[in-house]
């Protein structure tokens, strides 16, 4: 057995409340049971600065944490959460429609002071306390709140995200012919307006016409006639019965879905070599043909036409703020939960750097400048980063909270996916696509920016910058420099405020191209939106008056990590000190 350093009591009570420090060096007696002899293991954990020991239960009511097979896995399944096709073709949307290449001045600007900040913290904040989304708020239990809230995000983008994966397979399905069904007119759903996009006129399509003016194309009238029968439905109020064709590829969707997660990251973690690595080859695929097509120079040049008066819209800047978070997949629990399953002295710090220049590289223009000549509305308007991520953080998330879910994890999973299912179908009628834009809009908009605000504040404050950054120097040994403090602490929180104000201050009501949605469905969205942001004042409320004793002992209790409590009985709370708020 290796001899422990001498700051090994002190991590062995932070990492472990029910190990003594002052045994943890020692055999145990021998008169105790063989039983009780074996009640831990030892983990060693080599860092820069020597070997640590860990102990972890084992044979008691609490399980060793399952981890990745491979570090590999773990890269993966971020990537292929972050990097999914709907995301990477929303990209060119984005910036055809906020300016060309002037949109990449506020997505740049934001990706450095909010995005890549928020990425690395949410991997050491998974990776450190080992706990999902809602659990690891044992470093500050007022906010366990903003882990229900992000739970409740992903579950909500879920129901919706599925449907999107389901098109995407009757595409495929309805590809296996001769000749694609959407290249020319002449088929049952077509209307007596359908025309060859080659004979329209180019030049019209080119003067910063929106495409929706011209849904009487072939391609068009496949998705929205075809695919979505939305000619059949008078709006949100008539959404009718699922269409069959694609409730039965939104059933094939949720069955592999359930076997992907079933058994943790362990298979989830196989899965992704295929759905991570896929979106690399269509686009390459894209890029390859994009190339050779008529008049693909004057196709990038529009794509980087670059308007720098539309720099002056608040619009073109939320659009940037939110299309990080959705590009990275920050806030919605899924970093936290993956990052939860990595050893303890994994290098979190170089696997953000990784993904992130994968994940900015996927998305920079020169992959996408063909991509949306390609693109299909049902893909383009949508701005969810989701799949197994989402589901396997609401999983993690509940499962690490809720230990009668753990131990039940494969009837739990099935429990949350076939929920998923039936809530879904309301996106799969003729009207169903009114009910996917209501979603996409409110669901995780708004409030994604307001929970990732309260996830810095939480950790940057209450926590401490200065506490974070000792946690990821025992994990990696060595502190994040100032930039990431910095970040952390003054520039992302005020960022996120900034956006979350004028979001709310800048909102319009919901349309989808021509039709506008009825007053009613916009209160709807907002409740949607409000559901999963009160969560976090409920939770602080419920508990201040669950805990036992004085007021200021109750905010003692809520704001200390439970592993210190024993100080709040003391009076040695940090976060009562002017020191606490100051240091970074």
């Amino acid at each position: 057995m290796k001899s422990l350093s001498p700051a090994a009591p002190m991590l062995l009570a932070r990492m472990n409340p029910q190990v003594q420090p002052e045994n943890s060096g020692e055999d145990l007696a021998p008169e105790q049971p063989l039983r009780a002899r074996k009640t831990a293991e030892l983990l060693v954990v080599k860092e820069r600065n020597g070997v640590q020991c860990l102990l972890a239960p084992r044979g008691g009511d609490a399980q060793p944490r399952e981890t990745w097979g491979k570090k590999i896995d773990f890269l993966l399944s971020v990537v292929g959460f972050a990097v999914d096709l709907a995301n990477v073709w929303r990209f060119p949307y984005l910036c055809y429609k906020n300016g060309g290449g002037a949109f990449l001045i506020p997505y740049t600007l934001f990706l450095i002071i909010a995005g890549m900040p928020l990425f690395y913290m949410e991997l050491a904040l998974g990776q450190y306390n080992r706990e999902g989304a809602a659990t690891v708020w044992k470093i500050c239990p007022f906010f366990k709140g903003v882990g229900y809230a992000v739970i409740l995000i992903a579950l909500y983008v879920g129901f919706y995200y599925n449907v999107i994966i389901a098109w995407s397979l009757y595409y495929l399905f309805s590809s296996f012919t001769l000749n694609l069904p959407w290249t020319d007119c002449g088929h049952a759903w077509n209307s007596p307006n359908c025309t060859d996009p080659k004979l329209l006129n180019g030049s019209v399509l080119g003067n910063h016409t929106k495409y929706s003016k011209y849904k009487f194309t072939p391609a068009a009238e496949f998705y929205e006639r075809g695919v979505l029968h939305l000619h059949e439905s008078s709006g949100i109020h008539d959404i009718g019965l699922p269409q069959w064709q694609l409730l039965l590829c939104l059933l094939v969707v949720v069955i592999v879905l359930y076997f992907s997660l079933w058994k943790g990251v362990k298979t989830s973690g196989k899965v992704v070599w295929i759905t991570a690595t896929l979106p690399y080859l269509v686009l390459f695929v894209l890029l390859v043909h994009g190339v050779t097509l008529p008049g693909a120079s004057n196709g990038i040049s529009a794509y980087l036409h670059i308007d720098f008066y539309r720099l002056k819209e608040a619009t073109v800047w939320i659009d940037a703020a939110t299309q990080i978070f959705f590009s990275l997949g920050a806030g919605f629990g899924v970093l936290i939960a993956f990052a939860s399953y990595n050893k303890f002295d994994n290098n979190c710090y170089r696997n953000a750097a990784k993904i992130l220049i994968k994940n900015c590289c996927l998305k920079s223009p020169h992959w996408k400048l063909f991509c949306s000549s390609w693109l299909q509305e049902a893909l383009a308007d949508t701005q969810g980063s989701h799949g197994m991520g989402g589901m396997e953080a609401v999983i993690t998330g509940l499962a690490d909270d809720f230990q009668i879910l753990k131990r039940h994890r494969k009837l739990f999973t099935f429990g949350v996916t076939f929920g998923t299912f039936l809530l879904a179908l309301f996106c799969i009628t003729k009207g169903g696509i009114y009910v996917l834009t209501l979603l996409d809009t409110f669901a995780a908009g708004t409030s994604i920016l307001f929970a990732v605000l309260m996830e810095a504040i939480g950790v940057s404050w209450f926590y401490g910058v200065d506490r974070f950054s000792n946690d990821i120097q025992q994990m990696m040994g060595f502190k994040p420099g100032l930039y990431w403090r910095l970040c952390w602490k003054f520039v992302s929180p005020a960022f996120l405020l900034f956006v979350v104000v004028v979001s709310i201050v800048n909102f319009k009501p919901l349309t989808y191209d021509d039709y506008v949605f009825p007053l009613w469905a916009n209160w709807v969205g907002w409740g949607i939106a409000l559901s999963s942001m009160v969560l976090v004042p409920v939770y602080i409320v419920y508990k201040f008056l669950s805990t036992r004793g004085s007021l200021r002992e109750r905010l003692a209790y809520g704001i200390t990590p439970e592993n210190e409590h024993h100080l709040v009985a003391q009076r040695d709370v940090r976060q009562f000190q002017l020191q606490h708020w100051l240091a970074i």
